[in-house]
């Protein structure tokens, strides 16, 4: 296998351990937003995620980057690792201390920028809650920079069924907003202990490798990547706090669901990127602009794998997706789910990456986003009584569109990209048209048959729960039967298509048939065991 090869698989194999380990996370923790919807008052549902919304957006913003700058120095410099992870775990102790007093002393600055007493009331546990899992967030980062993605991946699951755990118990037994968020407290602090012990091992006596000089380096090299994150949270969660403000608590909940799918289009992404950006700064350090653009590009079309039917199909199953999910209280969510949908494709663009590794054009995506936070706040400020749910993700859409494309082009500017580059995408082309064909075949199937066989599924769920004297739960069960066969159907005329259309990697092909093959040989010794 050439060299070239060996990093391929060895992104394909690192890659694939995040991502299951997301996958997992994903799974375990979408039974928590299902029962928060049947066990709170759609009120509290929107207080409950508003809460969520300030503590995540303080943990993306307040490390400055620094968190980041991981992936960088524990690659390059081995002397300074210990220094590196001193920084950055006593800097995000800091910031996160600052931002607990922050909000215990003066709690009315969510009381203010929400309209809400009920956050006001709850802004000093808030702030707890992001101390802590601003500490604890760098154990995953921690793994990743130092190239363990199976120690990663196991972090991932680990700390995903806690957290999944706490919370479902508490919204169970408790059913109030102050119960989820003490239940995240208590996760992230095992978490925080974890991390401590895992630096330890790593970096014995890493709390004594002060280095002022190098911290500063260290500043120097995040602060621009920390700025471009704080628009970033801007560009894309700046919405949420004028509708909070706007709006309803109630009315924000609705507008919330239906955006609900943007982890699901993280966590491919994420899984990916946390691999490539330490190897794509590598080989911008080894000048090798080739294997970089040859790299983006197979990590695009592993993401348009999956990205491009999933955006057809639940374009076309939105309504019943949204009532299964979260019940008919929250049936309006369904077209601003449709028009988020727009992003998903977008996603693909492996771009991140590239723009980390090469300073001007990090610089230049800065600049970019700058402009498009200004005009969106502009845009949502002149807005604010004017603007409806629907107009407000539809400017979101289209300033995500825009960014997406500043960045694919500075990127392909970066790598000397040439026109007769384009062919390398051939592959991705026949994906969406693979996705385009399987779609017309759904929709068929759905309107001919559609709503017969989601009056067919509930009705069975219906008469299997009363056997069990179970009374509820039967749209729950139908639906995502329903939505099985549907995606079922889908999913196998999509890789049909795909194959036929020959727009499936043969070495993707290969390592498939070699797993289903090991699984059947696995299966076959375990019966003639039996």
């Amino acid at each position: 296998m050439t060299e070239i090869g060996r990093k391929k698989s060895s992104l394909t194999s690192q890659s694939a351990w995040i991502l299951v380990a997301k996958f997992i996370g994903f799974v375990v923790n979408t039974i928590l937003p299902l029962l928060v919807v049947r066990y709170l008052s759609i009120d509290n549902v929107g207080v409950y995620r508003q809460s969520f919304l300030v503590a995540a957006d303080a943990v993306l913003v307040l490390p400055l980057g620094l968190s980041m700058s991981a992936y960088y120095f524990l690659n390059r410099d081995p002397e300074k690792q210990p220094a590196a992870v001193l920084n950055i775990v006593a800097f995000n102790f800091v910031m996160g201390a600052a931002a607990f007093s922050l909000l215990f002393f003066f709690p009315e600055v969510l009381g203010s920028t929400f309209r809400s007493p009920e956050l006001e009331r709850l802004a000093p546990v808030i702030g707890l809650a992001i101390w802590l899992w601003l500490f604890a967030a760098f154990l995953e980062t921690a793994a990743l920079a130092l190239q363990e993605a199976r120690l990663a991946a196991g972090f991932i699951v680990l700390f995903n069924v806690l957290k999944a755990s706490f919370m479902v118990f508490a919204v169970i037994v408790y059913g109030s907003v102050d119960s989820l968020l003490y239940a995240a407290i208590i996760m992230f602090a095992v978490q925080s202990a974890v991390l401590v012990a895992f630096l330890q091992y790593r970096f014995p006596r890493f709390w004594t490798a002060i280095d002022l000089p190098f911290f500063r380096k260290q500043l120097a090299y995040a602060l621009p990547f920390g700025f471009s994150v704080l628009l970033y949270v801007g560009q894309s969660d700046a919405h949420n706090y004028f509708v909070s403000h706007s709006f309803s608590a109630a009315e924000f909940a609705i507008y919330s669901v239906g955006c609900f799918q943007l982890p699901l289009i993280a966590m491919l992404y994420e899984s990916v990127g946390a691999v490539m950006i330490p190897r794509m700064s590598q080989l911008q350090d080894e000048n090798k602009k080739r294997e970089i653009l040859q790299l983006a590009v197979a990590a695009t079309q592993k993401l348009a794998f999956f990205y491009f039917p999933l955006f057809a199909f639940l374009m076309i199953v939105a309504d019943e997706l949204i009532t299964t999910l979260f019940t008919n209280d929250y049936a309006a969510s369904a077209n601003i789910f449709r028009i988020n949908l727009f992003t998903l494709p977008l996603y693909c663009l492996m771009v991140d990456p590239i723009t980390r590794a090469f300073i001007y054009a990090g610089r230049f995506l800065l600049k970019v986003r700058i402009v498009i936070c200004v005009v969106l706040f502009t845009v949502f400020w002149l807005g604010i009584g004017r603007f409806g749910l629907i107009e407000m993700i539809s400017v979101v859409v289209l300033a995500i569109l825009f960014e997406k494309l500043m960045a694919a082009w500075i990127s392909a500017r970066m790598l000397e990209a040439r026109l007769t580059d384009i062919a390398l995408f051939r592959s991705i082309g026949r994906l969406a048209i693979a996705a385009a064909i399987a779609a017309g075949g759904l929709l068929a199937f759905y309107l001919v048959v559609g709503g017969r066989l989601l009056e067919t599924t509930v009705s069975i769920s219906r008469q299997a729960l009363a056997a069990v004297d179970i009374s509820k739960g039967h749209d729950l069960l139908g639906g995502c039967v329903f939505l099985g066969i549907c995606f079922v159907f889908y999913g196998s005329a999509y890789l049909v298509a795909a194959s036929l259309l020959g727009a499936i990697d043969p070495d993707d092909k290969e390592r498939l048939f070699h797993a289903v093959g090991r699984f059947v040989r696995w299966k076959k010794v375990e019966e003639e065991a039996a």
